[in-house]
């Protein structure tokens, strides 16, 4: 496989898919440019495999490997049912004091409607989010107190636990910067590009050789990272697929590719 001028790697909901329609069309002129030129691009989100597998087909990039849940686990070019490590993961959930356990209300929890219910899906897409192999998110109701203890436990057990955004997500570890450094190396390490809009990205962000802040207007900025002020990190003027559109297209012009 000869090395890539470059290779990508970008968060989906708010970044590449509209915050609204989820669709990626605004980006689809850079889209299109990355295919022409046999430029890799790897998504990298909270989804499951599952979900990511069928917008591999929409966008584009079908024949890379894409970074799941988070970055537990990784999705190569033909999906892979096995669910060993998410049921590893549930057994060990089980280990923790039973006063700590029922604080935290998993999608193993809540089944496909419950997690329909808790995140706003329509059925069908609930049922491929419920599909976890790597992580298991869920929503917890104790205290602080209760939270650091309920992490201990978790630690002892070598399961780290991260919020992000209304759901505290269980894995055995991986970020999307681990994973990405690993795909990277398969291609032969080029110049890399990263975008993502919220801070569950900023790792992935300032791994990368050049790196996006997608603009965010509706959840939580992400604050100023170190390489913003070394032009490493960049910030784009419009929200979504727009601003992936015109950051990813003034890269290649930088780069003249």
């Amino acid at each position: 496989m000869s090395q890539p001028p470059l290779i990508v790697f970008t968060d989906l909901d708010g970044t590449l898919l509209d915050h609204r329609s989820y669709s990626p069309e605004a980006a689809r002129p850079a889209l299109d440019r990355l295919a022409r030129l046999g430029i890799p691009l790897i998504l990298a989100s909270s989804k499951t495999a599952a979900e990511i597998d069928l917008l591999r087909d929409e966008i584009g990039c079908r024949a890379f490997p894409a970074i799941v849940e988070n970055g537990a686990g990784i999705l190569e070019a033909t999906p892979d049912a096995d669910t060993g490590t998410y049921d590893r993961l549930r057994a060990a959930l089980d280990e923790v004091p039973p006063a700590l356990r029922a604080q935290f209300t998993g999608f193993g929890d809540m089944g496909a409607a419950g997690v329909a219910r808790a995140t706003g899906l329509p059925p069908a897409a609930a049922r491929l989010a419920a599909r976890r192999q790597f992580s298991e998110p869920g929503l917890w109701k104790g205290n602080a107190a209760m939270l650091a203890s309920f992490r201990t436990s978790l630690a002892a057990l070598g399961i780290s636990a991260r919020h992000g955004g209304r759901f505290l997500t269980l894995s055995f570890g991986g970020t999307k910067a681990d994973r990405m450094a690993a795909i990277a190396a398969r291609y032969g390490t080029p110049t890399s590009l990263a975008l993502g809009d919220a801070p569950n990205d900023a790792e992935m962000i300032a791994a990368a050789t050049h790196g996006v802040i997608v603009a965010n207007p509706h959840g939580t900025p992400l604050p100023a990272l170190p390489g913003e002020a070394t032009g490493q990190i960049r910030r784009t003027a419009a929200p979504g697929p727009e601003g992936w559109n015109d950051a990813v297209t003034a890269l290649l012009d930088e780069m003249n590719l």
